[in-house]
């Protein structure tokens, strides 16, 4: 409004993924001292989804926002500048290089949240104390519930490996995946999983956290899997514990996906590779496939009718 001044953002968003050079990007992410925190040069309008068909947007890292068939689903929400212990207003830990496409106002409410283990970068506290609600359920990994509040959810499931769940029109399947679901040192005993998503006729499968496995060629299924949602970075140096983006490749394979959404990666410094390695890998392992590659940056949808 004319006559006012216009208040400064407290946020230090100031450039966007479209505006910032390579090199830029690259320097950022190798963690410059009051680096910027780039906004996305996507940003998906769920408003616009219809209720028929698999609709998904990457939301950065391994939250991926998905529709099918009108039934909504999270995985991992992680949707805040910071990833860590939250002490008050302040989250000790690891900060983002590209802020959230959508706030949590534009994503609530969903019908279910689907959690892959307790990693603080994959199962954020304050994300979930913002998505609860009465009508929203919790699938999450075996002997992780304990980190969630079930009164403020309408329900909350502890899936192993092999288990299944029906909530609502969608069944979840528990896969094992080779990762480890400690959230600090000591509780070694907590787990980790895929999961494999049936609704209607679609299955869409959410590989979670993992290095390489030859699990996905076993799915519960025997039909093909339409999407398959992997991760593909911090690969260096942990690639005991995180595949390459040629190794995810292989396993989306495995598991029969026709269409391939890269997650981990161009969020979170976890690793040494560059910001644009693990999705250049990918594309050149997916080879004559690149096209079922669907999405590539922060912010991206896409759908399946």
């Amino acid at each position: 409004m004319e006559g006012k001044r216009r208040k400064r953002s407290r946020r230090p968003w100031v450039k966007t993924m479209a505006a910032a050079s390579a090199a830029t990007v690259d320097l950022i992410y190798r963690g410059t001292p009051n680096r910027t925190l780039l906004l996305p040069a996507d940003q998906p309008d769920p408003t616009a989804w219809p209720d028929r068909g698999v609709h998904a947007a990457w939301l950065g890292h391994s939250t991926v926002l998905l529709k099918i068939d009108g039934f909504t689903i999270i995985t991992d929400p992680v949707l805040f500048e910071r990833a860590g212990v939250h002490l008050g207003l302040m989250t000790l830990g690891i900060r983002r290089i590209v802020a959230p496409p959508l706030a949590i106002e534009q994503i609530r409410p969903v019908d279910l949240v689907l959690l892959s283990h307790a990693h603080m970068d994959h199962f954020d506290k304050r994300s979930l104390r913002q998505l609860a609600g009465p009508k929203t359920h919790v699938i999450t990994a075996s002997k992780t519930g304990d980190l969630l509040i079930p009164r403020r959810w309408a329900s909350v499931h502890e899936l192993g490996w092999g288990s299944r769940v029906r909530v609502g029109p969608v069944t979840v399947h528990g896969l094992e995946v080779n990762h480890w679901g400690a959230r600090v040192r000591t509780d070694v005993w907590r787990g980790y999983n895929g999961y494999l998503i049936e609704c209607g006729r679609y299955r869409v499968m959410f590989g979670g956290d993992t290095a390489e496995t030859d699990r996905f060629a076993h799915l519960p299924v025997r039909q093909k899997v339409d999407l398959a949602i992997m991760p593909i970075g911090a690969y260096d140096p942990w690639v005991y514990r995180h595949c390459t983006p040629e190794q995810s490749w292989r396993m989306g394979e495995d598991a029969r996906a026709e269409l391939f959404m890269p997650v981990h990666h161009q969020t979170f410094v976890l690793g040494r590779e560059p910001f644009h390695e693990p999705i250049d890998r990918l594309l050149d392992a997916a080879g004559a496939r690149e096209k079922d590659v669907v999405l590539q940056r922060v912010g991206q949808e896409f759908s399946l009718r």
